[in-house]
Protein backbone atom coordinates (compact mmCIF):
# COMPACT_ATOMS: atom_id res chain seq x y z
CA UNK A 1 0.00 0.00 0.00
CA UNK A 2 0.98 3.71 -0.52
CA UNK A 3 2.38 5.36 2.40
CA UNK A 4 -0.59 7.46 4.55
CA UNK A 5 1.73 10.64 3.36
CA UNK A 6 1.34 10.06 -0.16
CA UNK A 7 -2.11 8.71 -0.45
CA UNK A 8 -3.11 12.05 1.41
CA UNK A 9 -1.25 13.99 -0.90
CA UNK A 10 -2.68 11.72 -3.85
CA UNK A 11 -6.35 13.24 -1.89
CA UNK A 12 -5.65 16.59 -2.18
CA UNK A 13 -4.31 16.33 -5.88
CA UNK A 14 -7.47 14.72 -6.86
CA UNK A 15 -9.60 17.32 -5.37
CA UNK A 16 -7.93 19.91 -6.79
CA UNK A 17 -8.32 18.72 -10.18
CA UNK A 18 -11.72 18.37 -9.27
CA UNK A 19 -12.34 22.03 -8.65
CA UNK A 20 -9.81 23.18 -11.39
CA UNK A 21 -12.37 21.81 -13.60
CA UNK A 22 -15.28 22.90 -12.42
CA UNK A 23 -13.91 26.23 -12.11
CA UNK A 24 -13.16 25.63 -15.77
CA UNK A 25 -16.39 24.56 -16.96
CA UNK A 26 -18.23 27.29 -15.59
CA UNK A 27 -19.58 30.32 -16.84
CA UNK A 28 -19.77 33.63 -14.81
CA UNK A 29 -21.95 36.75 -16.29
CA UNK A 30 -20.17 40.09 -15.45
CA UNK A 31 -16.98 41.31 -15.49
CA UNK A 32 -16.53 41.33 -11.63
CA UNK A 33 -17.47 37.70 -11.63
CA UNK A 34 -15.16 36.37 -14.30
CA UNK A 35 -12.11 38.64 -12.63
CA UNK A 36 -13.04 36.60 -9.52
CA UNK A 37 -13.27 33.05 -11.34
CA UNK A 38 -9.85 33.84 -12.89
CA UNK A 39 -8.13 34.51 -9.41
CA UNK A 40 -9.77 31.30 -7.99
CA UNK A 41 -8.71 28.94 -10.82
CA UNK A 42 -4.87 30.61 -10.79
CA UNK A 43 -5.09 30.06 -6.96
CA UNK A 44 -6.15 26.49 -7.23
CA UNK A 45 -3.88 25.80 -10.50
CA UNK A 46 -0.90 26.89 -8.27
CA UNK A 47 -2.00 24.91 -5.24
CA UNK A 48 -2.33 21.77 -7.83
CA UNK A 49 1.10 22.34 -8.65
CA UNK A 50 2.68 22.87 -5.97
CA UNK A 51 1.10 19.36 -4.78
CA UNK A 52 2.30 17.78 -8.09
CA UNK A 53 5.93 18.72 -7.74
CA UNK A 54 6.12 17.87 -4.59
CA UNK A 55 4.33 14.10 -5.16
CA UNK A 56 7.18 14.29 -8.51
CA UNK A 57 10.21 14.62 -5.75
CA UNK A 58 8.60 11.87 -3.31
CA UNK A 59 8.09 9.43 -5.99
CA UNK A 60 11.58 9.66 -6.87
CA UNK A 61 13.04 9.13 -3.94
CA UNK A 62 10.72 6.21 -3.17
CA UNK A 63 11.81 4.62 -6.90
CA UNK A 64 15.50 4.94 -5.55
CA UNK A 65 14.08 3.65 -2.53
CA UNK A 66 12.77 0.68 -3.92
CA UNK A 67 15.67 0.20 -6.80
CA UNK A 68 18.34 0.02 -3.95
CA UNK A 69 16.03 -2.25 -1.84
CA UNK A 70 15.60 -4.80 -4.99
CA UNK A 71 18.98 -5.30 -5.58
CA UNK A 72 19.56 -5.52 -2.53
CA UNK A 73 17.39 -8.45 -2.02
CA UNK A 74 18.01 -10.07 -5.11
CA UNK A 75 21.51 -10.46 -4.10
CA UNK A 76 20.26 -11.48 -0.69
CA UNK A 77 18.02 -13.77 -2.08
CA UNK A 78 21.40 -15.31 -4.31
CA UNK A 79 23.63 -15.40 -0.92
CA UNK A 80 20.84 -17.75 0.88
CA UNK A 81 20.47 -19.68 -2.19
CA UNK A 82 24.11 -20.48 -1.74
CA UNK A 83 24.39 -20.66 2.02
CA UNK A 84 21.79 -23.80 1.46
CA UNK A 85 22.88 -25.31 -0.52
CA UNK A 86 26.35 -25.35 1.48
CA UNK A 87 24.41 -26.76 4.03
CA UNK A 88 23.04 -29.72 1.97
CA UNK A 89 26.33 -30.15 1.06
CA UNK A 90 27.95 -30.50 4.39
CA UNK A 91 24.87 -32.51 5.49
CA UNK A 92 24.97 -35.16 3.14
CA UNK A 93 28.95 -35.50 4.06
CA UNK A 94 30.22 -38.93 5.81
CA UNK A 95 33.26 -37.92 7.59
CA UNK A 96 35.27 -40.76 8.49
CA UNK A 97 36.95 -40.23 12.61
CA UNK A 98 35.50 -37.82 15.46
CA UNK A 99 38.16 -35.27 14.03
CA UNK A 100 36.75 -34.82 11.00
CA UNK A 101 33.10 -34.64 12.40
CA UNK A 102 33.65 -32.52 14.65
CA UNK A 103 35.50 -30.26 11.75
CA UNK A 104 32.11 -30.88 10.29
CA UNK A 105 29.60 -29.85 13.06
CA UNK A 106 31.43 -26.66 13.13
CA UNK A 107 31.80 -26.02 9.67
CA UNK A 108 27.68 -26.46 9.52
CA UNK A 109 26.91 -24.47 12.49
CA UNK A 110 28.99 -21.65 10.85
CA UNK A 111 26.92 -22.05 7.92
CA UNK A 112 23.72 -22.38 9.88
CA UNK A 113 24.56 -18.97 11.91
CA UNK A 114 24.80 -16.69 8.47
CA UNK A 115 21.73 -18.37 6.57
CA UNK A 116 19.85 -17.82 10.25
CA UNK A 117 21.39 -13.94 9.59
CA UNK A 118 20.90 -13.58 6.04
CA UNK A 119 17.19 -14.67 6.39
CA UNK A 120 16.13 -12.34 9.51
CA UNK A 121 17.52 -9.75 7.11
CA UNK A 122 15.72 -11.09 4.70
CA UNK A 123 12.28 -10.71 6.85
CA UNK A 124 13.80 -7.03 7.45
CA UNK A 125 13.95 -6.25 3.93
CA UNK A 126 10.08 -7.68 3.49
CA UNK A 127 8.88 -5.21 6.26
CA UNK A 128 10.35 -2.45 4.44
CA UNK A 129 9.01 -3.47 0.53
CA UNK A 130 5.29 -3.64 2.29
CA UNK A 131 6.04 -0.02 3.65
CA UNK A 132 7.20 1.01 0.25
CA UNK A 133 4.14 -0.65 -1.49
CA UNK A 134 5.79 -3.45 -2.65
CA UNK A 135 4.33 -6.56 -1.02
CA UNK A 136 6.61 -8.92 -2.81
CA UNK A 137 7.42 -12.10 -0.15
CA UNK A 138 10.85 -12.98 -0.78
CA UNK A 139 10.57 -16.07 -2.30
CA UNK A 140 8.23 -14.63 -5.01
CA UNK A 141 11.26 -12.35 -5.52
CA UNK A 142 12.55 -14.02 -8.83
CA UNK A 143 9.62 -14.55 -10.64
CA UNK A 144 7.74 -10.93 -9.72
CA UNK A 145 10.99 -9.44 -11.19
CA UNK A 146 11.10 -11.21 -14.30
CA UNK A 147 7.68 -10.33 -14.76
CA UNK A 148 8.56 -6.82 -14.11
CA UNK A 149 11.36 -7.05 -16.64
CA UNK A 150 8.71 -8.67 -19.01
CA UNK A 151 6.29 -6.14 -19.08
CA UNK A 152 9.18 -3.00 -19.55
CA UNK A 153 10.53 -5.56 -22.76
CA UNK A 154 8.92 -5.79 -26.21
CA UNK A 155 6.85 -2.29 -26.29
CA UNK A 156 7.11 0.21 -28.94
CA UNK A 157 7.35 2.94 -26.66
CA UNK A 158 10.11 1.10 -24.67
CA UNK A 159 13.29 3.12 -25.96
CA UNK A 160 11.34 6.87 -25.29
CA UNK A 161 11.40 5.75 -21.57
CA UNK A 162 14.85 4.89 -21.34
CA UNK A 163 16.28 7.31 -23.50
CA UNK A 164 14.61 9.86 -21.50
CA UNK A 165 13.20 8.89 -18.19
CA UNK A 166 12.51 12.54 -16.64
CA UNK A 167 10.55 13.07 -19.99
CA UNK A 168 8.59 10.32 -19.42
CA UNK A 169 7.81 10.83 -15.78
CA UNK A 170 6.47 14.41 -17.05
CA UNK A 171 4.14 12.41 -19.64
CA UNK A 172 2.52 10.54 -16.98
CA UNK A 173 1.79 13.53 -14.85
CA UNK A 174 -0.01 15.00 -17.66
CA UNK A 175 -1.72 11.46 -18.68
CA UNK A 176 -2.83 10.87 -15.00
CA UNK A 177 -4.15 14.37 -15.11
CA UNK A 178 -6.14 13.40 -18.13
CA UNK A 179 -4.36 17.12 -19.60
CA UNK A 180 -5.83 18.19 -23.26
CA UNK A 181 -2.31 19.68 -25.01
CA UNK A 182 -3.03 23.14 -24.29
CA UNK A 183 -3.94 22.67 -20.57
CA UNK A 184 -0.44 20.32 -20.58
CA UNK A 185 1.08 23.45 -22.36
CA UNK A 186 0.71 25.55 -19.72
CA UNK A 187 1.95 23.65 -17.15
CA UNK A 188 5.21 23.44 -19.13
CA UNK A 189 4.40 19.79 -20.03
CA UNK A 190 4.60 18.37 -23.59
CA UNK A 191 0.88 17.15 -25.25
CA UNK A 192 0.64 13.19 -24.59
CA UNK A 193 -1.56 10.10 -25.97
CA UNK A 194 -4.14 9.85 -23.63
CA UNK A 195 -5.78 6.47 -24.13
CA UNK A 196 -9.16 7.12 -21.84
CA UNK A 197 -10.86 10.27 -19.93
CA UNK A 198 -13.88 8.61 -18.21
CA UNK A 199 -15.83 5.85 -20.34
CA UNK A 200 -14.20 7.90 -23.79
CA UNK A 201 -11.53 6.65 -25.67
CA UNK A 202 -8.79 8.90 -26.73
CA UNK A 203 -10.83 12.06 -25.73
CA UNK A 204 -8.54 14.75 -27.58
CA UNK A 205 -8.54 13.16 -30.99
CA UNK A 206 -10.16 15.91 -32.73
CA UNK A 207 -7.45 18.39 -31.42
CA UNK A 208 -4.63 15.69 -31.71
CA UNK A 209 -5.78 15.85 -34.95
CA UNK A 210 -4.05 18.95 -36.24
CA UNK A 211 -2.47 19.96 -32.48
CA UNK A 212 0.01 17.30 -33.42
CA UNK A 213 0.06 17.87 -37.43
CA UNK A 214 0.79 21.42 -36.66
CA UNK A 215 2.93 21.62 -33.45
CA UNK A 216 4.15 18.02 -33.33
CA UNK A 217 7.49 19.08 -31.34
CA UNK A 218 5.16 20.36 -28.30
CA UNK A 219 4.33 16.33 -28.42
CA UNK A 220 6.10 13.86 -26.25
CA UNK A 221 8.36 12.13 -28.71
CA UNK A 222 6.64 8.74 -27.99
CA UNK A 223 3.22 10.05 -28.71
CA UNK A 224 2.29 7.58 -31.65
CA UNK A 225 4.63 4.38 -29.62
CA UNK A 226 2.63 4.91 -26.40
CA UNK A 227 -1.06 5.27 -28.70
CA UNK A 228 -0.28 1.90 -30.18
CA UNK A 229 0.33 0.03 -26.95
CA UNK A 230 -1.95 1.37 -25.39
CA UNK A 231 -4.13 0.03 -27.81
CA UNK A 232 -3.16 -3.45 -27.06
CA UNK A 233 -3.20 -3.00 -23.67
CA UNK A 234 -6.38 -1.67 -23.50
CA UNK A 235 -8.09 -4.64 -25.25
CA UNK A 236 -6.56 -7.43 -22.37
CA UNK A 237 -6.25 -5.23 -19.66
CA UNK A 238 -8.07 -2.35 -19.40
CA UNK A 239 -7.81 1.41 -19.00
CA UNK A 240 -6.39 1.21 -15.70
CA UNK A 241 -3.99 -1.89 -16.25
CA UNK A 242 -1.06 -2.55 -14.84
CA UNK A 243 1.47 -2.90 -17.98
CA UNK A 244 -0.25 0.59 -19.53
CA UNK A 245 2.32 2.26 -21.52
CA UNK A 246 3.68 4.80 -18.68
CA UNK A 247 3.12 2.61 -15.69
CA UNK A 248 6.58 0.92 -16.82
CA UNK A 249 8.56 3.88 -15.37
CA UNK A 250 8.00 2.94 -12.19
CA UNK A 251 8.47 -0.13 -10.72
CA UNK A 252 6.09 -0.44 -8.08
CA UNK A 253 2.88 -0.63 -10.65
CA UNK A 254 4.22 -3.97 -11.51
CA UNK A 255 1.89 -7.18 -10.47
CA UNK A 256 2.61 -8.19 -7.10
CA UNK A 257 2.44 -10.65 -5.12
CA UNK A 258 -1.18 -11.80 -3.39
CA UNK A 259 -2.92 -10.16 -6.47
CA UNK A 260 -1.96 -6.65 -5.94
CA UNK A 261 -0.72 -3.89 -7.60
CA UNK A 262 -0.77 -0.25 -7.01
CA UNK A 263 -3.40 0.98 -9.00
CA UNK A 264 -2.80 4.78 -10.55
CA UNK A 265 -6.59 6.72 -10.49
CA UNK A 266 -8.40 7.24 -13.29
CA UNK A 267 -8.39 11.24 -14.55
CA UNK A 268 -11.31 12.56 -13.24
CA UNK A 269 -14.04 13.75 -16.02
CA UNK A 270 -17.02 16.27 -15.46
CA UNK A 271 -20.11 16.08 -17.86
CA UNK A 272 -19.36 19.38 -18.99
CA UNK A 273 -16.17 18.35 -19.89
CA UNK A 274 -17.42 14.86 -21.57
CA UNK A 275 -20.62 17.32 -23.66
CA UNK A 276 -17.76 19.27 -24.67
CA UNK A 277 -15.59 16.69 -26.29
CA UNK A 278 -18.54 14.66 -27.92
CA UNK A 279 -20.89 17.44 -28.03
CA UNK A 280 -19.23 20.23 -29.48
CA UNK A 281 -15.40 19.30 -30.02
CA UNK A 282 -14.54 22.38 -32.28
CA UNK A 283 -15.13 24.22 -29.52
CA UNK A 284 -13.22 25.17 -25.83
CA UNK A 285 -9.93 23.84 -25.28
CA UNK A 286 -10.16 21.71 -28.23
CA UNK A 287 -10.25 24.44 -30.67
CA UNK A 288 -8.25 23.75 -33.74
CA UNK A 289 -5.03 27.21 -33.87
CA UNK A 290 -6.50 28.64 -37.27
CA UNK A 291 -6.21 32.07 -36.48
CA UNK A 292 -2.60 31.04 -35.12
CA UNK A 293 -2.28 30.09 -38.80
CA UNK A 294 -3.27 33.09 -40.17
CA UNK A 295 -1.22 35.71 -38.21
CA UNK A 296 1.54 33.75 -38.96
CA UNK A 297 1.46 33.17 -42.90
CA UNK A 298 -0.65 36.48 -43.65
CA UNK A 299 -2.60 35.29 -46.13
CA UNK A 300 -3.40 36.60 -49.63
CA UNK A 301 -7.70 37.12 -50.63
CA UNK A 302 -7.09 34.21 -53.06
CA UNK A 303 -5.58 32.02 -49.98
CA UNK A 304 -7.98 33.14 -47.23
CA UNK A 305 -10.54 31.40 -49.61
CA UNK A 306 -8.74 28.12 -49.34
CA UNK A 307 -7.95 28.53 -45.46
CA UNK A 308 -11.90 29.19 -45.10
CA UNK A 309 -12.35 26.18 -47.09
CA UNK A 310 -9.76 24.37 -44.47
CA UNK A 311 -11.94 25.99 -41.53
CA UNK A 312 -15.32 24.58 -43.15
CA UNK A 313 -13.77 20.70 -43.13
CA UNK A 314 -12.40 21.34 -39.50
CA UNK A 315 -16.45 22.04 -38.70
CA UNK A 316 -17.12 19.04 -40.89
CA UNK A 317 -14.49 17.10 -39.41
CA UNK A 318 -15.82 17.77 -35.55
CA UNK A 319 -19.23 16.72 -36.97
CA UNK A 320 -18.31 13.13 -37.71
CA UNK A 321 -16.90 13.44 -33.67
CA UNK A 322 -20.18 13.41 -31.90
CA UNK A 323 -21.64 10.06 -32.22
CA UNK A 324 -18.57 8.12 -31.59
CA UNK A 325 -18.53 8.89 -27.71
CA UNK A 326 -19.60 6.11 -25.28
CA UNK A 327 -21.70 7.37 -22.43
CA UNK A 328 -20.32 4.63 -20.42
CA UNK A 329 -17.57 2.40 -19.31
CA UNK A 330 -17.11 -0.94 -21.65
CA UNK A 331 -16.37 -3.48 -18.62
CA UNK A 332 -15.73 -6.45 -21.47
CA UNK A 333 -12.49 -6.73 -23.50
CA UNK A 334 -14.35 -7.25 -26.67
CA UNK A 335 -16.49 -4.05 -25.80
CA UNK A 336 -13.83 -1.87 -25.43
CA UNK A 337 -12.38 -3.02 -28.41
CA UNK A 338 -15.35 -1.72 -30.27
CA UNK A 339 -15.14 1.27 -28.30
CA UNK A 340 -12.03 1.87 -29.83
CA UNK A 341 -12.59 1.25 -32.89
CA UNK A 342 -15.59 3.32 -33.22
CA UNK A 343 -13.32 6.35 -32.05
CA UNK A 344 -10.45 5.08 -34.61
CA UNK A 345 -13.00 5.04 -37.28
CA UNK A 346 -14.54 8.36 -36.52
CA UNK A 347 -10.79 9.76 -36.17
CA UNK A 348 -9.78 8.36 -39.44
CA UNK A 349 -12.69 9.32 -41.00
CA UNK A 350 -11.95 13.21 -40.03
CA UNK A 351 -8.19 13.28 -41.32
CA UNK A 352 -9.79 12.22 -44.88
CA UNK A 353 -11.85 15.29 -44.59
CA UNK A 354 -8.86 17.77 -43.53
CA UNK A 355 -6.59 16.46 -46.08
CA UNK A 356 -7.44 17.73 -48.79
CA UNK A 357 -8.29 21.17 -47.93
CA UNK A 358 -5.00 21.35 -45.95
CA UNK A 359 -2.80 19.68 -48.86
CA UNK A 360 -4.69 22.89 -50.96
CA UNK A 361 -3.90 25.79 -48.64
CA UNK A 362 -0.39 25.05 -47.69
CA UNK A 363 0.34 24.23 -51.28
CA UNK A 364 -1.01 27.76 -52.06
CA UNK A 365 1.58 29.13 -49.67
CA UNK A 366 5.01 30.70 -50.82
CA UNK A 367 8.40 29.31 -49.29
CA UNK A 368 8.43 31.87 -46.82
CA UNK A 369 4.94 31.19 -45.28
CA UNK A 370 5.68 27.71 -45.79
CA UNK A 371 8.40 28.26 -43.84
CA UNK A 372 6.40 30.41 -40.95
CA UNK A 373 3.60 27.84 -41.07
CA UNK A 374 6.32 25.64 -39.93
CA UNK A 375 7.17 27.15 -37.05
CA UNK A 376 4.33 27.76 -35.38
CA UNK A 377 3.85 26.11 -31.83
CA UNK A 378 3.77 26.73 -28.17
CA UNK A 379 7.01 26.94 -26.55
CA UNK A 380 7.40 24.08 -24.56
CA UNK A 381 10.98 24.24 -23.83
CA UNK A 382 13.66 23.43 -26.71
CA UNK A 383 13.56 21.21 -29.93
CA UNK A 384 15.54 18.14 -29.07
CA UNK A 385 17.15 15.60 -31.68
CA UNK A 386 14.81 12.98 -30.28
CA UNK A 387 11.77 15.21 -30.73
CA UNK A 388 13.02 16.13 -34.00
CA UNK A 389 13.20 12.86 -35.12
CA UNK A 390 11.58 9.89 -33.54
CA UNK A 391 14.45 6.99 -34.44
CA UNK A 392 13.05 3.52 -36.08
CA UNK A 393 15.19 1.32 -33.72
CA UNK A 394 12.76 -1.07 -31.97
CA UNK A 395 10.28 -0.98 -34.36
CA UNK A 396 11.21 -4.36 -35.93
CA UNK A 397 12.02 -6.19 -32.44
CA UNK A 398 9.60 -8.76 -31.44
CA UNK A 399 6.91 -7.27 -29.24
CA UNK A 400 6.50 -9.91 -26.44
CA UNK A 401 5.07 -7.37 -23.92
CA UNK A 402 2.12 -6.66 -26.52
CA UNK A 403 1.54 -10.81 -27.32
CA UNK A 404 3.18 -12.85 -25.17
CA UNK A 405 2.40 -11.31 -21.70
CA UNK A 406 -1.22 -11.46 -22.08
CA UNK A 407 -1.65 -14.27 -23.55
CA UNK A 408 0.49 -16.07 -20.85
CA UNK A 409 -1.65 -14.18 -18.03
CA UNK A 410 -5.06 -15.65 -19.75
CA UNK A 411 -3.89 -18.57 -19.70
CA UNK A 412 -2.47 -18.78 -16.16
CA UNK A 413 -5.53 -16.53 -14.97
CA UNK A 414 -8.58 -19.06 -16.72
CA UNK A 415 -7.00 -21.94 -17.68
CA UNK A 416 -8.74 -22.70 -20.76
CA UNK A 417 -8.80 -26.28 -22.33
CA UNK A 418 -10.08 -27.84 -25.69
CA UNK A 419 -11.91 -25.43 -27.45
CA UNK A 420 -10.91 -22.85 -25.51
CA UNK A 421 -7.49 -23.38 -25.51
CA UNK A 422 -7.80 -23.70 -29.52
CA UNK A 423 -9.55 -20.02 -29.62
CA UNK A 424 -6.93 -18.66 -27.47
CA UNK A 425 -4.52 -19.80 -30.02
CA UNK A 426 -5.98 -17.92 -32.66
CA UNK A 427 -6.68 -14.48 -30.66
CA UNK A 428 -3.23 -15.00 -30.03
CA UNK A 429 -1.62 -15.39 -33.64
CA UNK A 430 -4.79 -12.19 -34.72
CA UNK A 431 -2.85 -10.44 -32.13
CA UNK A 432 1.01 -10.73 -33.37
CA UNK A 433 -0.09 -10.33 -36.92
CA UNK A 434 -2.13 -6.76 -35.54
CA UNK A 435 0.82 -5.94 -34.18
CA UNK A 436 3.19 -7.17 -36.95
CA UNK A 437 0.94 -4.19 -38.93
CA UNK A 438 1.74 -1.89 -36.50
CA UNK A 439 4.98 -2.33 -36.89
CA UNK A 440 4.94 -1.56 -40.42
CA UNK A 441 3.17 1.90 -39.45
CA UNK A 442 6.38 2.04 -36.90
CA UNK A 443 6.84 6.18 -35.91
CA UNK A 444 10.30 5.70 -37.35
CA UNK A 445 10.82 9.72 -38.18
CA UNK A 446 8.59 12.94 -37.84
CA UNK A 447 8.11 14.56 -41.28
CA UNK A 448 8.92 18.38 -40.90
CA UNK A 449 5.40 19.96 -42.75
CA UNK A 450 2.17 19.97 -41.51
CA UNK A 451 1.09 17.84 -44.89
CA UNK A 452 3.73 14.89 -44.59
CA UNK A 453 2.34 14.70 -40.72
CA UNK A 454 -1.33 14.64 -41.61
CA UNK A 455 -0.94 12.23 -44.26
CA UNK A 456 1.62 9.96 -41.70
CA UNK A 457 -1.26 10.07 -39.17
CA UNK A 458 -3.75 8.61 -41.96
CA UNK A 459 -1.38 5.84 -42.19
CA UNK A 460 -0.90 5.07 -38.45
CA UNK A 461 -5.00 4.79 -37.83
CA UNK A 462 -5.63 2.50 -40.82
CA UNK A 463 -2.99 0.72 -39.44
CA UNK A 464 -4.58 0.35 -35.46
CA UNK A 465 -7.96 -0.03 -37.57
CA UNK A 466 -7.10 -2.86 -39.44
CA UNK A 467 -5.23 -4.19 -36.45
CA UNK A 468 -8.48 -4.26 -34.97
CA UNK A 469 -10.20 -5.93 -37.40
CA UNK A 470 -7.92 -8.74 -37.36
CA UNK A 471 -8.27 -9.42 -33.58
CA UNK A 472 -12.36 -8.41 -32.92
CA UNK A 473 -13.35 -12.08 -34.70
CA UNK A 474 -11.09 -13.89 -32.68
CA UNK A 475 -11.49 -11.79 -29.33
CA UNK A 476 -15.50 -12.73 -29.97
CA UNK A 477 -14.64 -16.43 -30.67
CA UNK A 478 -12.65 -17.18 -27.83
CA UNK A 479 -14.82 -14.93 -25.40
CA UNK A 480 -17.74 -16.54 -25.95
CA UNK A 481 -16.57 -20.20 -25.28
CA UNK A 482 -15.48 -18.85 -21.76
CA UNK A 483 -17.87 -19.58 -18.84
CA UNK A 484 -19.22 -16.74 -16.80
CA UNK A 485 -16.40 -16.95 -13.97
CA UNK A 486 -14.21 -17.23 -16.74
CA UNK A 487 -15.65 -13.89 -18.45
CA UNK A 488 -15.61 -12.39 -14.91
CA UNK A 489 -11.83 -12.87 -14.65
CA UNK A 490 -11.14 -11.76 -17.94
CA UNK A 491 -13.03 -8.50 -17.54
CA UNK A 492 -10.49 -7.52 -14.50
CA UNK A 493 -7.81 -9.44 -15.67
CA UNK A 494 -5.89 -6.73 -14.73
CA UNK A 495 -7.07 -6.74 -11.04
CA UNK A 496 -5.65 -10.77 -10.49
CA UNK A 497 -2.42 -10.37 -12.44
CA UNK A 498 -0.60 -11.43 -9.44
CA UNK A 499 -2.95 -14.18 -8.92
Amino acid sequence: MLSRQSAERQDRIDRLQRRVQQLQSQKPEGARAQHQQQRLLQSQSRLLEREQRVQQRSQHVEQRQREMLSRQTTERQTRIERLQQRVQQLQAQKPEGARALRAQQRTLQTQNRLLEREQRAQQSDVARQQRLGLQAPAGRAPAIAAAAQAAQRGRFAERFREQAPAQAQAALTTRQSGWAPRQAWRHRHPAVFVAWLGPVFWPYAYSDIFDYTFWSYAYEPGYWAYAYDDFVDTVFWGGDGPYSAYASINPSDYPQAGGSYRARSRAGVSPQTLQQLCGTPDQGVTAWPLADIARAVQPAPEQRALLDELKNAAVNAAAVFKDSCAETYALTPPGRLRAMMNRISATLEAVKIVRPALENFYNSLSDEQQARFNALGPKVGERSPQQQEAGSEGCGDPKSSLTQLPIQRIEAVLHPAGRQKEALDRLSEATEKGVEGLQAACPNDVPLTPVGRLEAMQHRLEAMLTAAKLVEPALDEFYATLSSEQKARFNTLQQVAGQ
